[in-house]
C-alpha cells in the first residue's frame, strides 16, 4: 500500500482526492491545513485523519511517515512547503508552479539532489492517454516530420462569470484572488508546455510577451498578474511551437501540430480521453487541401483509471503521484523528475514576466528525456 499525505486543503484538493480513490493501492495519510474549518470540512467529507500541525505530517511527532507529500498550498507557500518537506527527508509533489521565483526554484532542485529525494510538480497530464496517444503518433510518424505546434489555453472572459459561487466537490471556494494574482499563465501553461517538453525535449528560447488587460480584477488591488500572455519556443530539436493563454479570449484548448504530411489535432487538454485527430494534406486537382476527413487515433488497451468529469476538467490528478510512488517502489527512475519540474518552471515564469519588453529570453535549464508509459506501446 501507498501512503501520502496532503498539505492544502484548498479548492484543488479535493480534485487531487477524487483522483486518488481511482487507484486502489493508495491511502491518505493524513491531511493539514492552517484554516482549521477549511482542514475539518475536508477531512469529515473525505474520512480523512486530520493533523493538528505540519511537523505532525512531515512525520517529526509521530513514527509514520508518507511515502509521498502532496503540497498543495496556494502558490505563494509553495517554496516554504516542499522546503520543509525536503528538510524533513520526505518527497514532494508540489502543485504548480514549483515555486514563484526562479532563485527559489533552483533552491529547492539542489536540495531535492543533495537529499536524494524526489521533487516534481503538476501538472501531470503530459502521462495521461491523451498525450501519450499524439506522442506515439508522431514516434510512428503519421504525420512525417513535425515542425510548428500552435496551443492555445484560453479560458473566456474569466471575469464577468459567477467565479464566486464556484465551489469544490468539499465546499471550498474557487481562490480567485490567488488566481488573479498568480495569473492564468503559471497556472495553465504547463498543461501543454509539459506535453511539448515530453515530446520534444528542452526549450533553447522563449520569445514572449504578456499584459494586464482587465483592470481591477480584485477589489482595492490596481494591480495583479497578466492574464493575456503569447510566446513562441524555440526547441534544441528545431521544433517552433506558439503558445497562447488567457482569460479574455473565447475558451479555446486547441492544440495542432503541424508537420510536413499533416497535422495532428486535439481539442482539450483538460480531458485524458480527448480525441486526437489526424488530418492529412494532399493536392487536388490544383488546390492543397487539408483532409476535411480527420481520421481518429487511439491507443490498443487498458491505459489508466479516469476520473470522473468534475466542472471544467476530466483530468486524473494523481497519474504523477502514482507515478512517483511505483517508481520508488520500483527502484527506477520517475518520469516525474526535479529536472522536468525545474524546466517547465523557467519557461513558464519567462511567458508570464515577460510584459512588453523583456526580448528573447535563453533558457538555462534543461529537461530530460523521458520514457513513454508502459502502455502506450501501439494504436488501434
Amino acid at each position: 500500500m501507498y501512503t501520502v499525505s496532503i498539505i492544502g486543503t484548498g479548492y484543488v484538493a479535493d480534485f487531487y482526492m477524487r483522483s486518488l480513490q481511482t487507484f486502489s493501492d493508495i491511502k491518505v495519510l493524513k491531511a493539514y491545513d492552517i484554516n482549521p474549518e477549511r482542514l475539518k470540512v475536508f477531512c469529515d467529507y473525505w474520512q480523512v485523519t486530520p493533523a493538528s500541525s505540519l511537523a505532525e505530517v512531515l512525520g517529526q511527532e509521530s513514527a509514520e511517515k508518507p511515502s509521498l507529500v502532496l503540497n498543495l498550498t496556494n502558490p505563494h507557500a509553495h517554496y516554504e512547503v516542499s522546503k520543509a518537506c525536503l528538510e524533513a527527508g520526505l518527497h514532494v509533489y508540489s502543485e504548480k508552479p514549483l515555486s514563484i521565483r526562479m532563485d527559489h526554484a533552483f533552491e529547492l532542485h539542489a536540495l531535492a539532489k543533495e537529499k536524494n529525494l524526489i521533487l516534481s510538480s503538476a501538472p501531470c497530464s503530459y502521462l495521461s492517454e491523451v498525450a501519450q496517444t499524439i506522442w506515439l503518433a508522431l514516434r510512428n510518424q503519421m504525420i512525417g516530420q513535425p515542425l510548428l505546434v500552435y496551443a492555445e489555453l484560453d479560458d473566456d472572459y474569466v471575469t464577468q462569470a459567477p467565479y464566486q459561487k464556484w465551489m469544490s466537490e468539499s465546499g471550498a471556494p474557487w481562490p480567485y484572488e490567488d488566481e488573479f494574482k498568480v495569473g492564468c499563465t503559471l497556472e495553465h501553461a504547463g498543461y501543454y508546455l509539459s506535453w511539448l517538453m515530453m515530446m520534444f525535449g528542452s526549450v533553447e528560447k522563449v520569445v514572449a510577451a504578456s499584459a494586464e488587460l482587465i483592470k481591477n480584477k480584485i477589489p482595492g488591488v490596481s494591480k495583479t498578474a497578466p492574464d493575456y500572455s503569447t510566446a513562441t519556443l524555440f526547441f534544441k530539436s528545431g521544433i517552433v511551437a506558439r503558445i497562447t493563454c488567457g482569460i479574455v479570449a473565447p475558451h479555446n484548448h486547441g492544440l495542432r501540430i503541424i508537420g510536413d504530411d499533416g497535422v495532428i489535432e486535439v481539442n482539450e487538454s483538460w480531458n485524458n480521453a480527448a480525441t486526437v485527430k489526424v488530418r492529412k494534406r494532399f493536392v487536388l486537382r490544383r488546390r492543397l487541401v487539408n483532409s476535411p476527413f480527420a481520421k481518429k487515433v487511439k491507443l490498443k488497451g487498458p491505459t489508466h483509471p479516469m476520473a470522473p468529469r468534475k466542472g471544467a476538467t476530466a483530468m486524473n490528478f494523481a497519474l504523477g503521484p502514482y507515478e512517483i510512488l511505483q517508481s520508488i517502489k520500483d527502484g527506477r527512475s520517475s518520469r516525474s523528475t526535479a529536472d522536468f519540474s525545474l524546466h517547465l518552471n523557467e519557461v513558464t515564469l519567462a511567458i508570464q514576466n515577460a510584459m512588453d519588453n523583456t526580448g528573447v529570453q535563453i533558457m538555462k535549464t534543461e529537461c530530460p528525456e523521458l520514457l513513454p508509459m508502459p502502455w502506450a506501446g501501439a494504436l488501434k
